[in-house]
């Protein structure tokens, strides 16, 4: 809706970090397209990728790809190399197409030291199943990290969770925004901003819904009035249809 763009378009330009989630064909890249148009153009980027698929419009963009080896199994460039590499280049933010291994270490240290707003996919189901993909990932690494590490770096990282489904009826939706909040005990805290609800099926198989705000203001508005952004109560009101 309107209103969810808006406030993820803030989101972005204010350099919150943020994951989209979503299981294969959900429209993940495509999302992330779409949100990273927000980013100021004066800033340095650098895309990492296995083919090149993101299309950003920003005059200052390095675009890297992962190479397999060649048949004497020498050459492979891994996305865990291209991570480390694009860190030397000084970039303001670092998209990531895909993370889906030990990279994770790497682009969490990049989103905490310096490096915020800086943006990747990942494909899990919901907004938890993130956080536990990304725990498995910060596991493969084989460093000695204890659990409790491994999700304090993980809370102080992420910002937002952008989760995309593909409905029974074959369309693509965000069905949930979930702000990561940080740590409690030693478990991580999420809270949902904005999620879509299911009312009914026609006839024909389509899904009906709309979208609804939690009635939870995310922290980050702070952070955005800060910059002269404000949005009406009105965005975050319970149950409210989202228009």
């Amino acid at each position: 809706t309107q209103n969810m763009a808006e406030v993820l378009a803030a989101a972005v330009h204010a350099r919150k970090t943020t994951i989209i989630s979503g299981g294969t064909g959900t429209g993940k890249t495509t999302m992330l397209n779409a949100l990273s148009a927000f980013i100021p153009e004066d800033e340095r980027l650098i895309t990492i990728e296995d083919a090149a698929e993101l299309q950003l419009q920003q005059p200052h963009v390095a675009r890297m790809e992962t190479r397999p080896a060649n048949i004497e199994g020498h050459g492979e460039l891994k996305q865990r190399d291209l991570v480390k590499n694009a860190l030397r280049m000084r970039p303001d933010r670092v998209i990531l197409g895909e993370c889906r291994g030990e990279e994770a270490f790497d682009m969490l240290q990049a989103m905490n030291t310096g490096h915020e707003g800086s943006m990747a996919t990942i494909h899990a189901n919901t907004p938890r199943d993130a956080i536990s993909r990304l725990e498995q990932m910060l596991g493969m690494t084989g460093m000695p990290m204890t659990v409790q590490s491994i999700r304090s770096q993980i809370a102080s990282a992420l910002d937002l969770i952008v989760q995309l489904t593909r409905l029974s009826d074959g369309k693509r939706k965000v069905t949930s925004v979930a702000e990561v909040t940080g740590m409690e005990g030693d478990v991580i805290q999420m809270q949902e901003i904005f999620r879509f609800v299911r009312t009914g099926m026609e006839a024909d198989g389509r899904i009906l819904g709309h979208y609804e705000a939690t009635g939870i203001r995310p922290r980050f508005l702070e952070d955005l009035r800060a910059m002269g952004i404000e949005f009406p109560g009105r965005y975050f009101e319970p149950g409210r249809p989202q228009e």
